[in-house]
């Protein structure tokens, strides 16, 4: 249902073949300072009724277009109106789902809805429309395309048709869309379920509580024991405790900070076994999966999906998968004896077990313990407005260009918190556009992500459709508050979406269907990994990691000691990742047991591949989003984790933020986005030892990637009170 519009590519050096259609084209180009204008700078959305005219306007194009290529115009030319008509329905769907994800007007969410459903309702026509399936099988057949990169948009425009099973028989076709159908419900609904039921645990008395965990949790009452209705009346007589929602974030604060051991395996288990309701989704999720892939002429869904991407196949992921597995588990056990060790120290218990609701608790303490760190001193030197001048020298070093705010337009923006920054190269004149919105609130997307509004495209050699992106947080605070400071994780992440920010901002592609991170799956998190490299490096930092009262630059050895705790258990957040994969992999993979349940699959890979024991009745799995979001994808992190390794260490690390290095990754990886080959990309940008292939598929070398996971006995002596 998405095949159409999900990718994108470069250069062209050719005018607009279809000049005669342009006149409706509403061109991006920022919106002018005072000059009224509509969400994102769409002239439409100046109200939440405009959405509707936005998906008229898209469809009265498209069907320009089609009409243009049924008169069988040349190849570049259809190549480009396909580009063109993606271009036009991507800006309705990446449009309404920002707002539908971040508007604080319900009525504008409500319209942006509607505007998804029509739109989606329109694609279905594009992606099964034999005019244009057949336009483009000639284009790719006839070779006389203007360029590689024209050629490529007509081979993955083909596939993707096909994807969506246009060249099958109208019975299985049928039962395809019926089958896409009842996928998109199933992950709503999945995804719903976790937001409608995050479990929750009451606790009494308070005091079982740390009062650094108060703010998360909500204060509960009951009657104390003895105590009758009649005499609370005149001694409010109750007894306080607290109700813990074990939403991740939550659950995660709580097991890391609070002592109890009992109170600690309540909120395990509960947060790891809900919602129920998803047990029966995710079931029919694998199945309706698994029959669109074997419709499709595949073994499996895994198979199915796999297929385009480096790794080619489920047997190649999987290998690199338990490679990875092999090479560090060892490391993992060690670090599991070594936590184990230190809770009986503690405890003073020679035989007592090490529990997984125990993980968070004692490996904070560790980490503390060994590096004398405290996180609040770590984010007094990360005030909000610090890390985004962070940002601002990141680009400036690496690529000669300057990032810098830019004024809003009278209703371009959706909430008085937004930001927009311009990326400005000296001589090449605006590069992009990017709208922060990084402040919590009530309705908003719970994460953080990166958001495409507009892809980067060539109308003609002297005009270019420049890219949009939003990048959305969730910090604590209002940009009026000075007081908004980052732990270091939130920089880090703040990093890595910046990351695909950039893919998007630098891409410099000829086709909106290659821009930015409209690329193969397990490419496209790559960026993404390498930034956070510079999150941790000092030479960084340094630049503009300050306290947020005294302006002192932040310590080196604080920078070192953070460096370290990261480093102490990078095994076991490696261990857990692969795990992770795995479940993804059999799930989605060849179904040769349809009697074994979802649970019993897990518990077997918990056992088998990490370090750590399964808690019967637990079910971690049905909270896990991306199984929905990246089915049999997942082990793309592990991917870009490798390739972002090996570059950081063979082209960033001697010198981060020199402009030979930037321009590297600028010219060799990211302005290409999806136009190239990602293994052309990566042995252009590092030449040999970043990738292996194997049995038709690319695997990553994992040998810097390995170097980083450091052997446990290197602290281990430290670990001991």
């Amino acid at each position: 249902m998405w095949t159409l519009i999900r990718r994108t590519a470069p250069f062209l050096r050719h005018k607009s073949c279809y000049s005669d259609l342009s006149t409706t084209r509403h061109l991006y180009t920022g919106a002018v300072h005072g000059a009224p204008t509509g969400l994102y700078g769409f002239h439409h959305l100046k109200s939440p009724k405009g959405f509707q005219l936005f998906v008229d306007e898209a469809i009265e194009r498209s069907r320009e277009l089609v009409n243009y290529i049924s008169e069988k115009p040349s190849s570049s030319e259809i190549i480009q109106a396909m580009d063109e008509i993606s271009d036009a329905v991507c800006s309705v769907v990446d449009s309404a789902e920002l707002c539908r994800q971040t508007h604080p007007d319900r009525e504008f969410v409500e319209e942006a809805n509607k505007a998804a459903m029509r739109i989606n309702e329109y694609l279905h026509y594009l992606n099964t429309n034999n005019t244009l399936y057949d336009a483009v099988k000639k284009a790719e057949q006839d070779g006389h395309l203007l360029s590689k990169e024209a050629r490529r948009a007509a081979s993955h425009l083909r596939i993707d048709f096909e994807k969506g099973g246009i060249h099958l028989c109208p019975e299985k076709l049928d039962r395809v869309n019926q089958l896409n159908i009842e996928n998109f419900q199933l992950c709503r609904e999945f995804g719903q379920n976790i937001v409608n039921d995050p479990g929750h645990v009451d606790i009494f008395p308070a005091s079982r509580m740390p009062k650094h965990v108060h703010h998360l949790l909500k204060p509960i009452y009951r009657l104390t024991s003895g105590t009758s209705t009649e005499s609370l009346r005149w001694n409010n007589m109750k007894e306080k405790g607290f109700r813990i929602t074990t939403e991740p974030r939550i659950l995660q604060s709580v097991l890391q900070l609070t002592s109890d051991d009992e109170v600690r395996k309540m909120v395990y288990v509960q947060g790891n076994s809900v919602p129920l309701a998803n047990h029966e989704v995710l079931d029919k999720l694998i199945a309706a999966r698994h029959e669109l892939a074997q419709i499709m002429g595949y073994r499996s869904y895994a198979d199915f999906m796999v297929k385009p991407n480096m790794g080619s196949s489920p047997e190649v992921v999987t290998s690199f998968l338990l490679e990875m597995s092999e090479m560090i588990n060892p490391k993992a056990d060690e670090e599991f004896k070594s936590i184990r060790d230190f809770k009986r120290k503690r405890c003073g218990q020679r035989n007592v077990d090490l529990e997984p609701w125990d993980e968070a608790y004692y490996t904070a303490m560790m980490k503390s313990s060994t590096y004398n760190l405290d996180s609040s001193v770590v984010a007094a030197y990360f005030p909000l407005p610090k890390c985004i001048e962070g940002l601002k020298v990141l680009v400036e070093s690496l690529f000669g260009v300057t990032f810098h705010s830019v004024p809003l337009a009278p209703g371009e923006s959706w909430h008085p918190d937004v930001l927009k920054m311009s990326l400005h190269h000296p001589e090449e004149g605006d590069m992009g556009y990017l709208y922060l919105d990084l402040y919590s609130r009530e309705g908003k997307y719970p994460g953080c992500a990166s958001f495409a509004i507009k892809g980067g495209r060539r109308i003609s050699e002297t005009e270019y459709q420049l890219p949009v992106v939003a990048l959305v947080c969730n910090f604590s605070g209002s940009h009026n508050s000075s007081a908004v400071r980052l732990n270091h994780y939130e920089v880090e992440t703040l990093f890595h979406e910046f990351g695909h920010a950039l893919h998007s901002l630098l891409s410099r592609t000829d086709y909106q269907h290659f821009s930015g991170t409209r690329v193969v799956l397990d490419f496209a998190e790559l960026p993404s990994n390498l930034f956070e490299y510079y999150a941790w490096d000092y030479r960084v930092l340094r630049r503009f990691a300050r306290h947020y009262s005294t302006g002192e630059i932040i310590p080196e050895k604080l920078v070192k000691s953070m460096q370290g705790a990261r480093d102490m258990f990078a095994a076991t957040e490696l261990q857990r990742q692969i795990f992770y994969a795995l479940i993804d992999q059999t799930l989605f993979g060849e179904q040769l047991d349809k009697t074994r349940n979802t649970s019993c699959i897990v518990a077997d890979l918990k056992r088998q591949y990490t370090s750590w024991m399964h808690v019967e009745g637990t079910h971690w799995h049905i909270r896990f989003s991306h199984l929905i979001n990246y089915g049999a994808g997942y082990y793309s992190y592990l991917y870009a984790k490798c390739f972002a390794a090996t570059i950081w260490q063979k082209l960033c690390q001697e010198d981060p933020l020199s402009l030979t290095t930037g321009t590297a990754l600028r010219t060799k990886l990211l302005q290409h986005g999806g136009a190239k080959e990602p293994a052309d990309m990566l042995n252009d940008l590092v030449g040999d030892g970043i990738l292996r292939y194997c049995n038709g598929g690319i695997v990553p070398d994992i040998t810097s990637f390995s170097d980083e996971v450091k052997p446990v006995e290197d602290n281990q002596e430290q670990f001991f009170l």
